[in-house]
């Protein structure tokens, strides 16, 4: 296998996860931030921060892996059990396949006027019936591969988590909080304009929402440490 071939398997396996490895830096990011100025808001160990940020991070990447090989597989599933009970209706009663069609039609919400011309061009042609009943189920052949889908998630969740963190191991904690905070909001600016774009959304919007969620988790886990830091010491 050549280095060319290689690097085109990569790009291809990178289009096929973006929605994946954003979503998994973002719960990573996000998740791990709330931990860390949790932890940080009720103590000036790194090495309590760390150990809580470390054990934080790889469990939420492992559970992430997890969910998303068991999603990917799930989708995939039904997906081909779909087309297993379409393929044996129209076996068991291929008579009915313009009835078939006209439902399906009818599901999709397509125009009267349309969907009559579109029923009445492929009428005589039960194999083009059949090609259009396949494609307007709206799912391509090619389905996502589970094993390449939990893949990225580990990476992307897991390197995403260490942005919070790495400021805690090289800075006593105050100083940390600073840096960590900043350099946290910088990647979920850069999540905020990745997911814009995959979904075609206004940019800011997605920015200003995608930043608010990171800081929403950075308040919930201070709140929480602190309100429990308070109850035990009395």
């Amino acid at each position: 296998m050549t280095v060319a071939s290689i690097l085109q398997r990569l790009k291809r396996s990178l289009a096929n996860s973006a929605g994946t490895i954003v979503f998994g830096m973002e719960d990573g990011t996000v998740s791990i931030f709330g931990l860390i100025f949790g932890v940080a808001a009720t103590t000036t160990s790194s090495h309590a921060v760390l150990i809580a940020g470390a054990s934080g991070a790889a469990a939420a990447a492992v559970a992430m892996m997890a969910g998303a090989y068991l999603e990917t597989e799930t989708s995939r599933d039904a997906i081909k059990a779909s087309r297993a009970r379409l393929r044996a209706d129209l076996k068991r009663n291929p008579a009915s396949i313009g009835t078939f069609l006209q439902k399906r039609l009818a599901a999709s919400r397509l125009n009267p006027k349309l969907s009559a011309a579109l029923t009445g061009a492929v009428k005589d042609n039960p194999k083009a019936i059949k090609g259009l009943l396949f494609a307007l189920q709206s799912t391509p052949e090619a389905q996502p591969n589970p094993r390449e889908q939990a893949r990225w998630m580990l990476l992307a969740d897991f390197l995403s988590a260490a942005v919070p963190i790495l400021p805690f191991v090289f800075l006593p904690v105050p100083q940390a909080r600073v840096v960590s905070a900043t350099v946290t909001t910088t990647l979920l600016v850069v999540l905020g304009v990745g997911r814009a774009r995959i979904a075609d959304r206004s940019v800011i919007r997605t920015v200003v929402e995608t930043v608010s969620i990171g800081f929403a988790a950075a308040l919930a886990g201070v709140a929480i440490s602190v309100l429990f830091d308070r109850w035990f010491s009395g």
